[in-house]
This record gives structure tokens, C-alpha cells and sequence, in this order.
């Protein structure tokens, strides 16, 4: 069984990470915070100014463990890796794939589907549990935008273009994010989401979901090279130097499930306030500190929670998902499997 709690994420400024026999220490001004044993490690996550020891950068290549590095407001910077062990086979499959243009638009029919089923579960849920007390003006625009989403999901189903399908789903993202204000119960006016905002997020509601894709990236990155894939060779994303299209491609579907979902909950539970957000001159928005660590512990005990699995009829968690979907697309690669099932929510 692939553990997926085994992701060391250093948040501290100034921590200095180096390596004492099989373990990796974190250290800050000289006093030991803590020390995790390399094995245990699947990746380790530094944000901001954290250091690590030549030394143990050697060590986590050699056991197979990626180190990522953000910046303080969570983009994602550099990783570094060992050398690359992906399967070759499996990857002509997947470079061969990407050339055939119904083998392509197959594959992306079944990501934008599965994207925005679960993007219609979220609206839906919302109808179901605060349908009653939602205002006149806000409930209208709900049910528009489940119509909205049903109808593209109709025609993702019968469409046979890739370029049609991507004018779908970016039809539909926009759809969901219009009413994403709606789905926000907070009374605290720095968190209204007037729209989507990226590179910078521009208010926190942006900054929150940002810092949550980061690290839902990181996991779908780590669960396609796991199983052999090439994470920059995508099919909905178009190929671009230094993206991981791939990962991207698997996070879509993920999205809604693991950080849109999460980010409501933290606003709406009140784990998160405005002074939680700093502002930078130049407009752009970031979590503090502390504000980080509250969203990664969030996170990690998101992914703690048991599922039943629609294609496989077996039961998981949300942490296994980035793999259990990866070794699906490799096996649709490779001809196992008929077509790609993209996880759907119910």
C-alpha cells in the first residue's frame, strides 16, 4: 500500500535541513524542530527560505524522495530528483498517444467530464445544504450554473475535438467560478471572490485556492512519475517548457474534490480570517506563516478521509486518489483498459 501522509512540508523561514545518518533533521537557529527518517519520505515541501545540505539532497535522489521548492506564497520555484527510472515503454505509449488526435480527444473527453461532474456535485451540494436559507438572487444563480454545468458535461460527452472540448471545460470553469462568491457564508468582506485571479492572487480567497493547487500539483506530479508517466507530456494541456501538462491534467478532475471543497470549508468554519493575509505593495496576496501551517494540517487530514472508489468498488482514501488515477491512465495507455475513468463524486 502506497502511503500518502509521507510528505515533509517545511514552512518555518530560515530552517536549515540536513541529513544525520538515515534521517532528515530540521533545524532553525541551531535548535533541532525535528527529524523524519528518509524512507518514511515520499517528498519533502520548502516554502520560502528553508536551506537543505548537499548531503541530503544526495541521499533523498538516491532513495527516490523529490524535494520541491515554493515560495513564501506557495508558486512553485524548482525540484529537485534523482535520475529518471520512469518505465520507457509505458512512455512511448503515452508520447504515441499524444500524436493520435482520437486517442488524444478520447482521453480528454473523460478529464473535462469528470471535471466538471464534480464541479456540479459542489453547486449541488450547496443547493442541498443551504438551498433553504440562501437569498432569492444567490439561489437563482446556483441552479443557472448547475444548468450551465450539466449542459456542457452533455456536450463534452459528444464532442470528438480536443480543441472543442478545452472551449467546453474553460466554459464551464467559468460558469462555477462566477458563483463561487455564493458558496462563501463568511460575513468578513476581504472574502468576497469578485473572479478567478493567478500570478498574483489578488485577495484571499485566490491566495487559498492558489496555495491548495500547489499542493495538489505536487501530489499528481509525484502519483504520474510514480507509475512511469511523463509528467510534462499532457493531453488537455498543451505541451510548454518547464510545465508539468501531465500532472495538470490529472489535478483537474481533483480540483473541486480536494481544494475547492477544502478552501470553503476553512472560510466557512472559521480556520481562516483576513488577518490570516498579508498584502504586498504590489497588490499580490499570500498566507501568513501560521495561516500555512493551519491549511497544510487541513489539507493532510482531508486526505485522511475514507471513500468508496466508483470505478474501482473499493474503499480509499482522498490522498490515494492522484495515484489510483495515474495507474489508470497507464493502464488505458497501455491498452488494459478500454478508456480512462475519470474519479467522479458523489
Amino acid at each position: 500500500m502506497r502511503r500518502h501522509l509521507n510528505t515533509l512540508y517545511v514552512t518555518t523561514e530560515n530552517a536549515w535541513l540536513h541529513k544525520d545518518g538515515e534521517n532528515a533533521v530540521v533545524k532553525v537557529d541551531g535548535a533541532e524542530l525535528g527529524r523524519v527518517p528518509v524512507h518514511l519520505l515520499g517528498g519533502i515541501v520548502c516554502f520560502g527560505s528553508a536551506g537543505l545540505s548537499p548531503p541530503l539532497i544526495g541521499h533523498c535522489a538516491d532513495r527516490g524522495v523529490c524535494i520541491s521548492l515554493m515560495s513564501r506564497q506557495g508558486r512553485f520555484l524548482a525540484r529537485v530528483e534523482g535520475p529518471v527510472a520512469g518505465n520507457v515503454l509505458l512512455r512511448r505509449c503515452q508520447y504515441r498517444t499524444t500524436d493520435d488526435c482520437a486517442m488524444t480527444a478520447k482521453l480528454v473527453r473523460n478529464l473535462v467530464t469528470g471535471k466538471v461532474l464534480n464541479q456540479r456535485t459542489v453547486v449541488r451540494r450547496a443547493l442541498r445544504d443551504h438551498g433553504d436559507t440562501s437569498p432569492g438572487a444567490a439561489l437563482t444563480r446556483l441552479k443557472a450554473c448547475e444548468h450551465r454545468l450539466t449542459v456542457a458535461i452533455r456536450h463534452s460527452a459528444q464532442s470528438v475535438a480536443t480543441g472543442t472540448l478545452r472551449g467546453i471545460e474553460g466554459e464551464a470553469a467559468r460558469a462555477y467560478y462566477e458563483i463561487l462568491n455564493d458558496l462563501i457564508r463568511s460575513e468578513e468582506p476581504e472574502f468576497s471572490f469578485p473572479r478567478r485571479s493567478r500570478r498574483p492572487p489578488l485577495d484571499p480567497v485566490n491566495a487559498l485556492l492558489s496555495f491548495l493547487y500547489t499542493l495538489l500539483v505536487h501530489d499528481c506530479r509525484s502519483a504520474v512519475e510514480t507509475v512511469g508517466l511523463d509528467p510534462a507530456v499532457g493531453f488537455l494541456h498543451r505541451e510548454r517548457p518547464g510545465r508539468p501538462s501531465l500532472a495538470l491534467d490529472l489535478m483537474e478532475e481533483l480540483r473541486p474534490v480536494l481544494a475547492d471543497r477544502l478552501a470553503l470549508s476553512l472560510i466557512n468554519r472559521r480556520q481562516l480570517s483576513a488577518r490570516d493575509f498579508d498584502r504586498a505593495v504590489s497588490g499580490a496576496v499570500m498566507l501568513r506563516d501560521h495561516a500555512r501551517k493551519t491549511v497544510l494540517i487541513a489539507y493532510q487530514e482531508r486526505k485522511k478521509d475514507v471513500i468508496l472508489h466508483p470505478f474501482l468498488k473499493e474503499r480509499t482514501t482522498f490522498g490515494l486518489l492522484p495515484f489510483i488515477q495515474a495507474n489508470l491512465l497507464a493502464r488505458c495507455l497501455r491498452g488494459d483498459l478500454d478508456g480512462y475513468p475519470p474519479f467522479v463524486w458523489r
